[in-house]
């Protein structure tokens, strides 16, 4: 049987907003140690997928395409921030965690710089996500 992308069945997933300006405002609310990690994976999210929609919803962000859905999430956490793909079990070199939405945790700024993260990016802008 194929699982479907969604986090969790029963929850909705979230409506976008007009402009990035929600994100922003997210960041600003982020344990000031991750907000270096969170503000670069943010910057390259948007410089490597263009025409995104934006959301937060549950304290986490999520970026979209309208014709994929919902292909990124990003939470933070106190010493982590994890990157989920949606659609990451169907990348060429999966992220470790998870098994059809597979996420990332990044601790370091250094991580986040890697050309793994970047490659996930990506992909993340040509796989179908959460709809």
């Amino acid at each position: 049987m194929v699982k479907s992308i969604k986090p969790n069945t029963t929850r909705k997933p979230p409506v976008p907003a007009d402009d990035h300006s929600d994100i922003e405002d997210w960041i600003g609310q982020v344990m000031p140690a991750l907000q270096p990690i969170v503000k670069h994976l943010d910057e390259l999210i948007r410089a490597s997928i263009p025409n995104l929609h934006y959301a937060i919803k549950w304290k986490k962000a999520y970026y979209g395409l309208p014709e994929l859905g919902w292909i990124i999430e990003m939470v933070a956490y106190d010493v982590s921030v994890n990157v989920v793909f949606f659609g990451g079990a169907k990348f060429d070199s999966p992220p470790p965690l998870g098994e059809v939405s597979r996420y990332a945790k990044v601790k370091t700024l250094e991580e986040a710089q890697g050309p793994q993260m970047r490659e996930w990016i990506k992909q993340a802008g040509r796989v179908p996500g959460w709809t």
